[in-house]
């Protein structure tokens, strides 16, 4: 199986939303499209699930125009998609059903979803009966089960209502799964229960195209990217292949007494300073081993020196920068 996105172009008039977006997915694994507010990220998926026409290019499966007929596929929206004031039970068998999953495995997979998302508070009545009343109150109805209220959208948090829409999108168990900000909302605890589930579909051998502004969150997951700016295709390739062509140019030093001296003696870029804890530009290896060599030299104890490739983040910030300025 594979994926093909070739030249997708929108415009609104003379505005150009997105300007011949190519990319290819010949394995499993994880894309990334990226880009500043406005970039097109958001129109360029859905362009590619034919949600919005295109007035230009083709998104191909093995080959064959994309659709639902041929490629079993689960989208996470950024916006909330819920009905408010409907069940969301009865939205999940809704969609379920839209997707063609029978009743009776519908059933099983929000089930299992539900204990996995931790999120079955909201759709099944509570297991035990209410604590039993002081006997002198008891009435007709002691004893009994609290009468569950199915839960309304509107009723959820923003974070809970994203685990629905998640487990929405993953009813049909697709092949295909399309996340736009699916950490969006989410406190550390849930943030770690997702990554936990995307690690998952990764190792099943699922194709992911992911959207995010949380660059850490990309970067542990994708392969390859695409950044977006101003609706063209600013920075495109394999990840790692990227930060290779950099070089080791960051470095981390940590120090107990104050080296920054030092540092500008030695030419090196001082981005910023804390306690004695510093984040350089250095222009590779050699100039970062000449600043080791001098802190020595001068008695300086060395606590962390950690030189590195750049991250996602600040590739992503140079690339931008480049365009805006």
């Amino acid at each position: 199986m594979s994926l093909s996105v070739r030249n997708l172009r929108k415009s609104y008039g003379d505005k150009v939303v997105v300007e011949d977006l190519s990319f290819e997915m010949p394995k499993p694994g994880v894309y990334a499209i990226l880009g500043t507010n406005g970039a097109g990220k958001t129109t360029s998926i859905r362009m590619m699930l034919s949600m919005l026409s295109r007035d230009g290019g083709e998104v191909l499966w093995n080959g064959e125009p994309l659709t639902t007929d041929i490629c079993n596929v689960g989208y996470l929206a950024e916006e909330r998609g819920l009905y408010p004031k409907y069940s969301l039970m009865d939205q999940l068998m809704y969609f379920a059903e839209l997707r063609g999953v029978t009743k009776a495995e519908a059933r099983e997979r929000i089930r299992y979803w539900a204990e996995r998302l931790e999120a079955e508070e909201y759709l099944y009545p509570p297991a035990e009966t209410a604590p039993a009343p002081d006997k002198k109150k008891r009435g007709k109805n002691s004893g009994r089960k609290k009468a569950f209220k199915p839960k309304l959208a509107d009723q959820l948090s923003k974070g809970n209502q994203q685990k629905i829409q998640f487990m929405i999108a993953m009813i049909s168990d697709p092949e295909l799964i399309i996340l736009d900000e699916p950490l969006s909302g989410l406190d550390p605890v849930n943030t770690d229960l997702f990554k936990g589930i995307i690690r998952e579909q990764i190792a099943a051998g699922k194709y992911l195209i992911m959207s995010s502004h949380q660059m850490a969150t990309v970067e542990e997951f994708c392969t390859d990217i695409t950044i977006l700016n101003r609706s063209k295709t600013v920075l495109q390739g394999n990840l790692n292949e990227i930060k290779k062509s950099y070089g080791r140019v960051n470095l981390h030093l940590k120090t107990e007494e104050d080296a920054k001296d030092i540092i500008d003696r030695t030419g090196a870029v001082l981005i910023s300073e804390k306690e004695h804890e510093y984040q350089i530009k250095v222009t590779g290896e050699e100039q970062a081993n000449r600043l080791l060599g001098s802190l020595i030299e001068a008695g300086i104890t060395v606590v962390t020196f950690d030189l590195r490739e750049p991250s996602l983040h600040e590739i992503f910030v140079e690339k931008v920068g480049e365009v805006h300025e």
